[in-house]
């Protein structure tokens, strides 16, 4: 069964977003991070180029010739996907493929539009049996 992980009370989705996905390349797992529109596409493809600061998260948009041996795959056409291991849904709904990930990962923003689409998305899953697992970014201790 799909592993949902949420992340709450995040001050920047993206830059976090970033932070996940260096985390996940480092296991050795391959991840598809699914944007709301092109312009969220967009926005993480040019954060993954500077973030960390000291490194490089290989990724591509899902049409590239190299999607399929690249780690860190982004798309936000339902009807291209990659992989099966990781998604990290940067939507506000719950995408109908998402069980085909042995992973979900969810993050919550501070705004309050943003925590209550997180909510209804909460309440899905929980409402269907799976197993969820969140994590107070706000906690967080340098």
């Amino acid at each position: 069964m799909t592993e949902i992980i949420f992340y709450t009370h995040v001050e920047n989705k993206f830059h976090t977003a970033c932070d996940i996905s260096n985390k996940v390349l480092r296991s050795k797992r391959k991840m598809m991070v699914f944007a709301s529109d092109e312009s969220a596409a967009a926005k993480i493809d040019r954060l993954m180029w500077t973030l960390p600061a000291l490194g490089f998260l290989p990724h591509c948009a899902i049409d590239h010739p190299l999607a399929t041996e690249t780690p860190i795959v982004i798309s936000c056409d339902a009807d291209k996907l990659a992989y099966d291991d990781v998604l990290l849904n940067l939507h506000d709904e719950v995408q109908p493929f998402f069980s085909r990930y042995q992973r979900v990962i969810e993050i919550v923003s501070t705004d309050a539009a943003d925590a209550v689409a997180a909510r209804t998305r909460y309440k899905f899953y929980k409402d269907r049996g799976y197993s969820i697992t969140s994590h107070d970014l706000s906690k967080k201790t340098s």
